[in-house]
């Protein structure tokens, strides 16, 4: 016979429920199972098919994925571009899901900086680079600041990027490069929490790719801001330590970099481990790759070890 909960066993559950940690209490941006469906001519598409992901303060990482995978609708949602159908989301302390149209404009002014693939996006073609760099200080009224602050930021960001020397210039005088990390100044120039950046050197070649990621790094470094790279580079995803990787709208794997020093050498030298993503349901997308090649399709075994759990391919029609 099934005991019903007395009115003491239900207290204790809504105690226990109130103290337990907020999923992603602890990060500066949290998604829990984060949904985004697109409608259009009775047709619905899910571009996030319930999404969760994780980015501490201070991280310099990459999202990337095939086309239509969901990454970038994932990046306008950050970036306050556009509203989650379902699930929750937050950027330091701000509840995506809950702001106002005013909120939103603030959000985007102050709380995160973006910078778009287009380079004649990012800036404005009759002001120069110093200028460009001022105005979203300008627009945001920059407490504190005076012109003459605000002018002396704009050149302090331009510096620490290698662009100093292009204040005066405006974009057409600047080659693509110059442009981005200008753009990067840019979306620096109000102190955001986070930077994002969708497919930055996508119009650039490799070479000036890669320094569009030192200036990345630089601001990661010596500002400490949290910046996140959606690319779908995989060489360029090898520049940052953490790359998440998303399909059919889920993180799906995760690839983590960090340096360890060889005992016989001395030399210090780049480890990189994958790992599959374990959503809150228990969920987890094991890589195409690996079950391509064992032939694992529709389902698996399950084998539950002392300190792992093994998966193999369904035997089930054997013998």
């Amino acid at each position: 016979m099934t005991t019903q909960p007395t009115l003491a066993d239900l207290a204790r559950r809504a105690t226990a429920d109130r103290t337990r940690p907020v999923y992603g209490h602890d990060a500066l941006i949290s998604c829990d199972r984060l949904v985004r469906i697109f409608s259009a001519d009775g047709v619905e598409v899910q571009a996030l098919q319930g999404l969760d992901l994780l980015v501490r303060e201070g991280e310099l990482m990459a999202l990337v994925g095939a086309s239509g995978s969901g990454k970038s609708t994932l990046m306008n949602i950050l970036a306050g571009l556009d509203t989650p159908t379902a699930g929750a989301a937050r950027v330091a302390d701000h509840d995506l899901l809950a702001m106002t149209a005013k909120d939103r404009l603030r959000y985007r002014r102050e709380v995160v900086g973006f910078v778009w693939q287009q380079t004649s996006r990012n800036l404005l073609p009759y002001l120069t680079a110093a200028q460009n760099v001022a105005l979203p200080m300008q627009l945001s009224g920059a407490r504190g600041r005076g012109r003459r602050a605000k002018a002396e930021r704009a050149l302090e960001l331009l510096e620490m990027l290698d662009v100093g020397d292009c204040r005066d210039r405006r974009p057409h005088q600047m080659s693509g490069g110059q442009q981005q990390r200008v753009a990067i100044a840019v979306a620096l120039a109000n102190d955001p929490a986070v930077l994002l950046a969708d497919e930055p050197t996508g119009e650039l070649d490799s070479h000036t790719g890669e320094q569009i990621f030192a200036a990345f790094r630089t601001a990661n470094e010596q500002l400490g801001t949290t910046i996140v790279i959606v690319t779908h580079d995989q060489a360029v995803a090898g520049e940052v330590r953490r790359t998440v990787a998303i399909r059919d709208g889920r993180t799906s794997t995760e690839v983590l970099r960090r340096s360890e020093v060889d005992a016989a050498t001395g030399d210090e030298r780049l480890v990189s481990r994958e790992y599959a993503m374990l959503d809150r349901a228990g969920r987890l997308q094991l890589p195409a790759e690996y079950t391509q090649a064992l032939g694992m399709r529709d389902r698996v075994a399950l084998e539950l070890e002392q300190d792992h759990i093994a998966v193999w391919p369904d035997d089930s029609a054997d013998g």
